[in-house]
Order: structure tokens, then sequence, then C-alpha cells
């Protein structure tokens, strides 16, 4: 065994602690992670440590992608974790960045007529199972700079993530012991009904209508709430506000 091999692989098992510098730089650049207390910071650090040593970046496009923009990136994407652990984010290696909104083919089979729809999507983000994480990284930015407007893209991406650890997303993610999937699933299938039919029928929502689209789509959504907006999350409904507060931590967003 050659002893870089040996050094990459110690590093993936055990990674170090993220520096102090790029830490602290990290820090100054994302309120989410500012306002949490100190050990919910030091446990924070050390999730982004693991998620730099065991996620590959990779620049499409033609994208600046800076070490300072990685961590951040990373940072973002532990916050929802802090409570789950590293084993949450199992299952997946790459996070693809494009310099912006990036077009995705998708083709649609009518079961009924046989006929295939193919359109192009725009997106700021999207997660495959088992597949790779992909950022908009104007977004990411646009995030950074307006932490308290309700959205998060890598937060929403990651909702995603957490929810198909089980298999295909359907808005329940793999629960703890502390919360009961039924009291989880009748309180989010309400909420999602009750989004659907407001937005159905052309009436202003708290909850971004994006959330109707599908229960996934409802998770992720207020999944970007509870750590942006969760007094807004809190009007809008206050029983999924109260089951993602036990699922991902207190939110660190001004109250």
């Amino acid at each position: 065994m050659s002893a870089v091999w040996w050094r990459r692989l110690r590093a993936y098992v055990t990674p170090p602690l993220l520096a102090e510098e790029p830490w602290r730089k990290a820090l100054d650049g994302c309120p989410l992670a500012q306002r949490l207390d100190l050990a919910r910071q030091n446990e924070l650090r050390r999730l982004v440590g693991v998620f730099l040593a065991r996620k590959r970046f990779h620049a499409l496009a033609d994208a600046e992608l800076t070490d300072a923009a990685c961590t951040l990136i990373a940072m973002q994407a532990c916050l929802p974790v802090l409570r789950q652990g590293p084993r949450s984010l199992r299952g997946w290696r790459d996070i693809l960045v494009y310099p912006g909104e990036f077009r995705v083919k998708r083709s649609h089979h009518d079961d009924r007529s046989g006929v295939v729809t193919e359109t192009d999507d725009v997106l700021i983000g999207e997660a495959w199972e088992h597949g790779p994480l992909v950022l908009s990284l104007a977004d990411v930015q646009l995030d950074l700079t307006h932490p308290w407007d309700g959205y998060n893209v890598v937060v929403h991406e990651i909702a995603h993530k957490l929810d198909m650890l089980d298999g295909p997303p359907d808005g329940v993610p793999l629960l703890p012991p502390s919360i009961p999937r039924r009291q989880w699933i009748v309180a989010f299938q309400r909420a999602f009904d009750l989004l659907s039919n407001d937005v159905a029928r052309g009436r202003d929502t708290l909850i971004d209508p994006y959330g109707a689209e599908s229960p996934d789509e409802f998770f992720a959504v207020t999944s970007e709430l509870h750590w942006s907006q969760p007094s807004v999350l809190r009007r809008a409904d206050a029983s999924v506000a109260e089951l993602l507060e036990a699922f991902y931590g207190p939110s660190s967003a001004p109250a």
C-alpha cells in the first residue's frame, strides 16, 4: 500500500477538522451558520471537514469555483444534517456546479397514448437519487447575500437527498425514533393538500407555490423556510414547523 493512498484513505475515514482560517472565512460569509450557538458551530465545523474530504466538486460551463466557494457550499449543505450526522450524507459523492441556471432535458411518456414528449427545464438546483448534487453558483451566492428571504438552493437540494435515503423522494425522510412516522405523514399531507388547493384557486400563499408540485417539493420548500424564515413557516403551518424543528434542530434565523 503506497503512502499517498494510505493518507487519502485515512483522510476519508477520519477527516481532519477544517483549518481555522478557511473555517473563519466561511463563517464570515454564511449568516445562517454565524447565528448557531457555539456547540452547533463546532459540530458544523466537523461536518464540513467530513463533507470536503468525501465529496468531489466539479466546475461546469466555466464556473469559477474557488476553494472558498466549495467550503461555503459545504457549510450550507451540512446545516440540515447537524442533528442527523454525517451518515445522512451517504450514497452520493459529486457536486456539479454551473455558473448560473442550467437546462435539463426531460422525457415524459404518456401511458395511455404512447406519446413521448420532450421538454427543456431551466433549473437552479437538482438532486439525483444515488447521483450528484447540481447547483447554480450564482444562486448559491444570492442565498448567502439574502439569507433571510425564505430561499436556499443548497438546503433545498440536501432536503431531497435526505428524502431519498430510503428510496424515491416522497416527502418523508428517514425519521429519528422521536418523530412518529404517522404524525409526520398526516401533518405534511394535510399541509400539502391545503397549499395545493390555495395554489389551484389562485390565492396568495405564505409557502412558495412550487411546494404544491409534489409532496417531496413541499418538504424541500418548507425546509428552506425552516432555515431562512421560520416565523413565516410557523404562521403558515405550526404543525409542520414543529416537526421540522424536531428533525433539523432549531433554526438559526432571526425570530
